[in-house]
This record gives structure tokens, C-alpha cells and sequence, in this order.
């Protein structure tokens, strides 16, 4: 048995069963380091992926759904011969501490700033609410999502 997901813009093919979750074919089968494992139950936002431009948490999002859309990862925003706008605030503001929820904050950011071009603080807080960042880098986080979008806009 295989299944087939679009990731990053290319189609991939995994022998991974329809019902494993989508961050373990991300890691294992693709090797892709930004989604991470945090909590295995979508509380903490480490493993946030999109799915058609969606916020996923793909620790318990199976393969099957997945395959249905179009996934992108950290990866698929920029890399480090292209950043991202929001990757270029992070390290301009060194929002980074430990950096392990960063990749699921980013994501969640983007998705926010595809919808709010010009959010608030209010609204970037509540757009991060369901990401868990235990070093206390909140501050830098929300100064670099606000820079970003001051710099797209």
C-alpha cells in the first residue's frame, strides 16, 4: 500500500498506510526537519503544517486527509538561498531561543498574514494562541511577525 501527497509543490509517494499521521511521512519519508513532534495530541503547534493554505496539526492529521490538498511546510515558504519575509523578521528580531516551536509559528503567521495583511497585536496574538513556546521569546516572536508585516505590506 502507498499513498501520494503534493508537498512543497512536488508529488511525493510514501508506503506509508492511509491512516499514519501526516507529520511521520513528512519527517520519516520525506525528511523534512521543520514540522516537529511536540505533543503527539495538537496542543502545542510544533507540528503545524498547511493544507491549501490552512493551519494543520499534522501529528494527528492521518495521510488519507492529507492527500486530498496541496501541504506546505516551513520548507515550502523559503529556504535559506530565499527567506521568507517572516524568516528574515524572525532572524532580524532573533525571535529564535531554542528554536523547536518556531517552524509552527511561522506557519501559523503566514496563514495569518495571508488573511490579515496588517494585523494588530491582538490579532497576532490570538492567530499564535494554540502554539506552545516554553523558552519566553514571546515578545521577539510578536515584534517579528508585526515587522513582517509592515515589510509586505
Amino acid at each position: 500500500m502507498s499513498i501520494s501527497l503534493t508537498v512543497n509543490g512536488a508529488t511525493h509517494t510514501s508506503p506509508a498506510a492511509p491512516d499514519t499521521p501526516l507529520l511521520y511521512i513528512l519527517r520519516n519519508d520525506l525528511g523534512l526537519d521543520s514540522p516537529r513532534y511536540g505533543c503527539g495530541a495538537a496542543q502545542c503547534g510544533s507540528c503545524n503544517v498547511l493544507l491549501d493554505g490552512r493551519v494543520i496539526r499534522s501529528c494527528v492529521v492521518s495521510a488519507a486527509t492529507a492527500s486530498q490538498g496541496k501541504i506546505t511546510t516551513l520548507e515550502g515558504l523559503g529556504n535559506t538561498s530565499k527567506l521568507s519575509v517572516l524568516q528574515r523578521a524572525f532572524i532580524e528580531e532573533q525571535a529564535v531561543q531554542c528554536g523547536y516551536c518556531i517552524p509552527g509559528i511561522i506557519i501559523s503567521a503566514h496563514n495569518l498574514l495571508t488573511r490579515v495583511p496588517n494585523p494588530d497585536e491582538a490579532e497576532i496574538a490570538a492567530a499564535l494562541d494554540r502554539n506552545l513556546c516554553r523558552c519566553g521569546a514571546h515578545t521577539r516572536i510578536l515584534r517579528a511577525i508585526a515587522r513582517a508585516a509592515k515589510e509586505s505590506v
